[in-house]
């Protein structure tokens, strides 16, 4: 039974749950059950918050039954990434140097989360601090990848990434400041949505980058990324939940293509790509080459704004505690610390540039899509290798211009590693991006196919 749980998509589990065919105590015990089975092996949890969950759980199975349904969320449990405060629980970054005290107040997204009855069942690994990881010389070990433990689950919101492809959580938030939310979406086979800038506060998430700080959602399908953002999105922000249903084809979609985005991408990588522009098209839609600054550009931008505004946050902790950091975050974080004003600046003018080519490609184009990682997972216990593809990605790019970016699978390479592409739109077309997503999705059936945990292995 818990198997058969665990496998229903948030969407399906909330309409069981509105009509009574499921309680929310039996979903959340399932995942619950999961954990314990496979969380001692996979490490995507810190903190599992059982005992609330179960009273939260219970509390909503109370309002449903009195007919008091507060939304789609009401009884879904979800997992928090452990950069944003939890009342009551320490916030600990995955990181020796954060304050130990408990947070005296959720964070924004949090509340959001509590005020649509949805259950807050534990929180998530990550790189420390969102940027230095995967670290071995910490007091919690990395999260690691469930279609292949040895190898890199992405990051920095790893922890709930692999919490959702593994089944332990149907639904978890993490940040995206270069692609943190979708780099471990891809590399685990799931979805990973990062919004329009600013469409989800960020007040009470400790930053990493505040002119790139995004917040965003891991789940297993592109619907559920949806109904998730309608219920955490500002006032304000317009969005019809009710267009993204992945219905029908594309027909009529001119669909842009960043075609220099996957130079350098393997050879399966590259095929994976080109299959699915080919269903694309097969759905309706125009494909449309699109041309912007070579991805180095973006790139080189993005990592001199992070490293400079990263270590201006931590500069008096590096100064008095450096040997608490891991050795990889201690390295990450004082990249910047050579970064002068006029550099700064610099790059914050380039951005601008850079942003207003991107929206100018973007605004000829009803979406467009392009490759996520060039790369497969590699190795976790490869430094030099991580190091190697940290930046080998496309990511980083609708981070710079404020694009809603969602990642989604589009195949297994010949060793079983999950590959993955991106559809992208232009600022406040979160709605259309999400449903190109969805149509794309339901086509190709990939976000359904769960990873194949070793039941030997805890």
């Amino acid at each position: 039974m818990s198997d058969d749980l665990t496998n229903l998509s948030l969407a399906e589990a909330t309409r069981q749950l509105k009509r009574g065919q499921l309680r929310a105590r039996a979903y959340l015990e399932a995942h619950l059950a999961a954990i314990e089975r496979h969380d001692r092996g996979l490490n995507a949890f810190l903190n599992v918050l059982a005992e609330s969950a179960l009273q939260q759980a219970d509390k909503a199975d109370a309002e449903h039954r009195a007919g008091r349904t507060l939304g789609p969320l009401h009884g879904i449990p979800f997992a928090i990434k452990d950069i944003i405060d939890i009342q009551g629980t320490p916030t600990t970054c995955h990181s020796s140097v954060a304050p130990t005290t408990n947070a005296v107040q959720d964070a924004q997204v949090v509340a959001r989360l509590r005020a649509a009855g949805a259950v807050i069942m534990g929180k998530t690994a990550l790189h420390e601090f969102a940027t230095g990881g995967p670290s071995f010389d910490l007091p919690w070990p990395p999260a690691r990848n469930p279609w292949n433990r040895d190898h890199h689950p992405g990051g920095s919101s790893s922890g709930s990434a692999v919490a959702v492809a593994a089944r332990m959580a149907p639904a978890a938030l993490g940040t995206d400041t270069a692609g943190s939310v979708r780099h471990p979406a891809t590399a685990c086979g799931i979805v990973g949505f990062k919004p329009t800038t600013a469409a989800i506060g960020t007040k009470g998430v400790f930053p990493l980058s505040w002119s790139l700080d995004h917040l965003g959602t891991l789940t297993r399908s592109t619907r559920d990324a949806a109904i998730i953002f309608d219920s955490l999105r500002d006032p304000g922000v317009a969005f019809d939940l009710d267009t993204v249903q992945g219905t029908g084809d594309l027909t009529g979609h001119r669909i842009g293509v960043f075609e220099e985005f996957s130079t350098g991408a393997t050879a399966e990588i590259s095929a994976a790509f080109f299959a699915a522009l080919d269903l694309l098209r097969d759905l309706g839609a125009e494909l449309i080459p699109l041309s912007v600054p070579l991805l180095a550009a973006y790139a080189g931008c993005g990592r001199l704004i992070l490293q400079a505004e990263s270590h201006a946050l931590h500069q008096s902790w590096l100064q008095a505690r450096a040997e608490d950091y891991s050795q990889r975050g201690r390295t990450r974080l004082l990249a910047g610390r050579s970064i002068d004003a006029a550099s700064y600046i610099n790059a914050q003018r380039m951005r601008r540039a850079l942003t207003e080519q991107m929206e100018a490609a973007l605004s000829t184009v009803d979406a467009a899509v392009c490759v996520s990682s060039l790369t497969l997972p590699c190795r976790i216990d490869d430094p030099a290798e991580i190091d190697r593809t940290y930046d080998q990605q496309a990511r980083t790019p609708f981070n710079l211009a404020g694009s809603p970016a969602v990642a989604l699978p589009i195949g297994l390479s010949s060793s079983g590693m999950p590959m993955g592409m991106q559809v992208v739109g232009a600022a406040r077309s979160d709605a259309r991006v999400l449903n190109v997503a969805c149509i794309y999705e339901h086509a190709a059936a990939w976000s359904t196919r769960p990873p194949m945990l070793d039941p030997s292995k805890p």
